[in-house]
């Protein structure tokens, strides 16, 4: 979960120089969100570890879930 991802998101908005796309806002958050990008992939590896052997339960790699945030949030604007 990212906190504060509509200001993120604008931020990241106003940085890009090209058209924005699903890709563009996605290396635009890499860059300038590290750390965020971090606990993302943090949160994933402990919830993978976390789970009990033979139960799947099923969550979406850390890439896969904030590009579907920019997605829904780039349809909103």
């Amino acid at each position: 979960m990212i906190q504060n991802k509509e200001e993120k998101f604008e931020a990241i908005f106003a940085s890009i120089k090209e058209k924005p796309n699903e890709i563009n806002m996605f290396s635009g958050f890499l860059k300038l969100y590290p750390e965020d990008w971090k606990q993302l992939k943090v949160n994933f590896s402990k919830f993978n570890r976390s789970k009990q052997f033979g139960k799947t339960i099923p969550l979406p790699k850390p890439e896969q879930s904030l590009k579907k945030e920019i997605r829904v949030w780039l349809k909103k604007r």
